[in-house]
């Protein structure tokens, strides 16, 4: 495949990920088009040199032939973990949209297409979550030879602004003692850059179309080990008390229902696969993904730059 890659087209470009990908591909002199429903939310990502911001509703499928016109490749990174409240919830966003975008890429005569999964997704997946992360690989290899696809299943994603490692460094500043739900899950988390940088160097290397790749770091670690070592990081350690199978399944019941759960029955079912790669990191990439212990002191630890400021705010009684 001859690609001269000018243009892409990024669903999702404002979000954790996308804001990586982007900047990543405007560091290589690439013009990106990312469809968003509020530019203003996106602001950051307009003062970009070759960034176009273009508000639009992507859940209407009548516009999506013109969001990717003119490019050279799309990559979809649209996704949630919680499904109450989204129009189509996980099915329409995992599932529907893909196969909306991949037949609008081929209306539009883009052939190169890459696509944000899940690790473990799987049409009998354990959770709607994973299921619907199946069926939109679905989709997305339905597409047959007509548009080049690569899938990215990536484990649990860390980064400056992540939900994930942050918002346990953010409950472990307010509250005297966790208890934690699924504390024996077990996880292999990959940093953001890592992800953003596979997603834009896959884009012209033909020996990448037609394949999935998982994506994880390079060590596994229990939930329980994760929450501490964000504690020992950011100077607040707290006791971690484990809950039971049933005791954790009746918290994510109860907290699925507070606003903005950061835990519902379907993520207590996801958890019940452990999110760790039966396979070492793509060597078709050619570099090796950073372990957290090298990144999270970084944005999380009371050294980092933010953390020192804080500290001095407290010290001036500010």
């Amino acid at each position: 495949m001859d690609l001269d890659l000018r243009t892409v087209c990024v669903f999702g470009g404002s979000g954790f990920v996308g804001r990586h990908i982007v900047h990543l591909l405007v560091e290589r002199g690439i013009r990106v088009r990312v469809p968003t429903r509020r530019a203003e939310a996106a602001k950051d990502l307009q003062v970009l040199p070759t960034v176009e911001l273009v508000e639009a509703d992507i859940r209407d499928g009548s516009a999506l032939p013109r969001l990717v016109s003119g490019t050279d490749a799309v990559i979809n990174l649209v996704g949630i973990l919680h499904e109450r409240g989204v129009p189509g919830g996980f099915l329409g966003v995992h599932a529907e949209l893909p196969g909306k975008i991949v037949a609008a890429c081929r209306s539009a005569g883009v052939g190169r297409y890459v696509h944000m999964s899940a690790l473990h997704a799987d049409v009998n997946g354990a959770s709607a979550y994973l299921r619907s992360k199946g069926q939109g690989e679905a989709a997305v290899k339905g597409a047959g030879d007509a548009v080049a696809w690569t899938i990215f299943r990536p484990s649990v994603i860390f980064g400056r602004g992540d939900n994930f490692l942050s918002m346990f460094a953010q409950l472990l500043g307010v509250v005297p003692i966790v208890a934690l739900a699924s504390p024996e899950a077990r996880f292999q988390p990959v940093w953001v850059e890592d992800v953003a940088r596979a997603f834009v160097d896959c884009i012209l290397k033909d020996e990448t179309i037609g394949r999935r790749y998982d994506l994880c770091g390079p060590n596994v670690y229990s939930l329980r080990e994760l929450v501490r070592y964000v504690g020992e990081i950011t100077g607040h350690r707290r006791p971690v008390i484990g809950l039971s199978d049933r005791l954790s399944y009746l918290q994510a019941a109860v907290m699925e229902w507070l606003p903005g759960p950061i835990m519902t029955r379907d993520n207590y079912y996801s958890m019940k696969k452990d999110s760790i790669c039966d396979c070492p990191f793509p060597a078709v990439f050619g570099f090796q993904p950073s372990a957290i212990e090298a990144i999270v002191p970084q944005y999380l630890g009371r050294q980092a730059p933010r953390a020192r400021y804080d500290d001095l705010r407290v010290r001036a009684g500010r």
